[in-house]
């Protein structure tokens, strides 16, 4: 067993957030035919090595999605918990002959337990956090003598009274005013009510592990290319585009023409005949 897996079965987000985390990403994500292979170990053989392999694969994936969910005022290591439960649950039920991968396939599980978790926890807004603010919350609740709104020499009276500002007291009244709200809309509400509902406007939609796992196929491909395509080139050729462009103190034309005896608009030329060379042998490799 390696380190990050003896790790992350020792570690649980309520623990230590960051350092779950940090093991978290440190699982590669697998490659396409990989993670076939294991889902039909799992599904035909019910191997649960490659359970497991599965799901630390996709616990990165859990993590950003429980991100997109902070705004509950929850804790984000409940949220990644039940996260977790959803994404079993979806490893448990992949079917590799479908055609997807496994983390769009995920996405509604672990979405789902998420939602059971807000709907059980729903609180928009918690009324009295610090002693101050309890202390205003039990006077203000005393002092109130009616249903309406206080009036402003009402709202003055009391700050003076607990030394407070009158804005801090009308933003307490304005949370013992208020109500719980449900998380997703209510079975007879109509259209127009149930887009309001906060389930359709909570999420953060930046988090989209679909897409970042398909950027991510997208770069490494990209780069097994790029590699491919300038092994093929002269050392020469090589050298100048690395120190030109893939370096992180990038050498000018002159400096490079120091170096390999020639003037820079030589240089330039070897330059642009490289990126051409580069270019067509990856579109060759993509064909």
């Amino acid at each position: 067993m390696n380190t990050s897996l003896q790790t992350i079965e020792s570690l649980s987000p309520g623990q230590d957030l960051n350092a779950y985390i940090q093991v978290a990403n440190s699982f590669p994500v697998l490659s396409a035919e990989r993670e076939q292979t294991l889902a039909r170990r799992l599904q035909g053989e019910g191997d649960l090595d490659a359970a497991r392999e599965l799901v630390l694969s996709h616990l990165r994936f859990v993590v950003h999605i429980a991100k997109s969910y902070s705004g509950y005022g929850l804790a984000q290591a409940d949220l990644i918990q039940e996260g977790n439960v959803g994404l079993m649950k979806a490893v448990k039920r992949f079917d590799p002959e479908v055609g997807v991968r496994l983390v769009s396939f995920a996405v509604h599980w672990i979405k789902a337990e998420i939602h059971e978790f807000v709907l059980r926890n729903w609180r928009i807004v918690k009324v009295a956090t610090t002693k101050a603010q309890r202390k205003l919350f039990f006077n203000l609740r005393s002092a109130k003598k009616g249903l309406g709104w206080l009036n402003n020499d009402e709202v003055e009276a009391i700050a003076s009274d607990l030394d407070v500002k009158p804005q801090t007291v009308r933003q307490m009244e304005s949370r013992l005013s208020a109500h719980d709200a449900s998380f997703d809309a209510y079975t007879d509400d109509d259209d127009d009510q149930a887009y309001q509902a906060p389930a359709y406007y909570l999420e953060d939609h930046r988090y989209n592990p679909a897409k970042e796992l398909e950027d991510s196929d997208w770069a490494a491909d990209a780069s097994s290319r790029l590699q491919q395509a300038m092994d093929q080139l002269d050392d020469r050729s090589r050298d100048i585009l690395v120190q030109r462009w893939l370096s992180e103190d990038k050498s000018t034309l002159h400096e490079l023409a120091d170096v390999y005896g020639v003037s820079a608009e030589r240089i330039r030329q070897l330059e642009k005949n490289a990126m051409n060379k580069v270019k067509k042998m990856m579109e060759i490799t993509v064909s």
